[in-house]
């Protein structure tokens, strides 16, 4: 590709991206461009006729004819975003602008292999579409987030612990065929990240920490989702708790604060003082019983990754930590010790703005941050370039 087309599509894809901002008249766009008025029009008509833009309307004016007004398309073009946990799957259909046209959840067992799983997925999508009256060809891009560690540039699964039999698999090559459009793939805490940090305009940067079943980490800096060299970044699950080194881990490693401070680390806990407590979702509901035992073991386990989440906001100096996941409901008994960790630990300038609250969105943070990195994806110069056929 030339310096030239790049430059063309980089044009592109700011005029897309300040469109979907709310900018809705050519000359706005002339303004914060730079662009001549020329220009500014041979490329929105372009987006235009490849059905990524649309005008419509008039904005009223003091004198002269009524501009028509820009917005992303909503008649011919929408994504498909799909949250798969390890139990349940949910999938959306929404327009560019946001607006969901079809939704729905179903349980499911990411254990029964990707063969399985993505047939049932790719069912539900276009029973969706089908629902939302669209058609396949409709769809301008997949975003999918999986509970495991994802290699993000080729859609691969790379040795998750929890996605029995999805080592080594690409989920793109799945739907190759079936939809002319590209298939996203990310691990679900990184959706989550964006997602949250889509609803809070006050944020730079940004941790989001999920504390379920397992403990991980979404980490967004001015709008992008940081994954590491190769797509590690935010496995702070693995990261060893000091004095823990009795406790074995599912990785092979002894200590880490998945294994001490997980809602499966605290249900096992509560199991063995002969308490009923078979997964996160026991402890959940233990302590909102108000049993003393696991409301102590709840704020323990908060004590560890409060001395974890010291150690990543001296080193990364986020402005906000966001707490998710089914553990983080609990949080009377969880933000108060995960504070005073980091509050103690952590250095004073790090410390000085930091915000740690729980989630806005809730278990709706993965379908919105799928959502989100469609709709990314397909304003940036590489989706734009697969649009406009450059």
């Amino acid at each position: 590709m030339t310096a030239s087309s790049d430059r063309r599509l980089g044009s592109l894809s700011e005029l897309a991206g300040l469109v979907a901002g709310g900018a809705t008249r050519r000359s706005q766009l002339a303004t914060a461009t730079g662009l001549s008025r020329a220009a500014v029009a041979q490329r929105v008509d372009l987006l235009i006729d490849r059905g990524l833009l649309v005008e419509t309307g008039t904005v009223a004016t003091e004198r002269g004819r009524p501009p028509l007004t820009l917005q992303l398309a909503s008649h011919s073009a929408v994504v498909v975003a799909v949250d798969l946990g390890a139990t349940h799957g949910t999938v959306a259909v929404a327009e560019l602008g946001g607006t969901v046209l079809a939704e729905a959840t179903q349980e499911l067992d990411i254990n029964d292999g990707p063969e399985a799983v993505l047939t049932a997925l790719d069912g539900r999508i276009g029973q969706l579409l089908a629902e939302a009256g669209r058609p396949a060809s409709h769809v301008r891009a997949i975003s999918i987030g999986v509970p495991g560690p994802v290699e993000a540039s080729t859609g691969t699964v790379v040795r998750p612990p929890i996605m029995r039999g999805w080592d080594g698999t690409r989920v793109p090559a799945f739907f190759e065929g079936r939809y002319s459009a590209p298939v996203l793939v990310d691990n679900d805490v990184n959706m989550m990240a964006l997602g949250e940090y889509a609803h809070r305009p006050a944020t730079a940067h940004l941790l989001y920490v999920k504390v379920g079943t397992g403990i991980g980490c979404g980490i967004v800096s001015g709008g992008v989702v940081h994954r590491g060299a190769s797509g590690a970044a935010g496995d702070i699950g693995h990261i060893r708790v000091p004095g823990q080194d009795d406790v074995l881990c599912h990785c092979g490693n002894t200590g880490c604060v998945e294994a001490v401070a997980s809602g499966a680390a605290i249900a096992a806990t509560l199991r063995k003082a002969g308490l009923p407590a078979a997964h996160a979702g026991d402890v959940v509901r233990l302590v909102a019983e108000g049993d003393p035992q696991a409301r102590r073991q709840v704020r323990l386990a908060a004590q560890r990754i409060g001395e974890v989440l010291a150690s990543l906001t001296s080193f990364y100096n986020p402005d906000t930590i966001v707490l998710g996941g089914s553990i983080a409901s609990l949080h009377d008994d969880l933000l108060a010790d995960i504070r005073g960790a980091v509050y103690r630990r952590a250095l004073p300038l790090a410390t000085r703005t930091v915000t740690i609250e729980t989630t806005l969105l809730g278990r709706r943070a993965g379908i919105e941050g799928a959502r989100r990195l469609a709709v990314n994806h397909l304003l940036s110069p590489e989706g734009i370039a697969r649009i406009v056929g450059d």
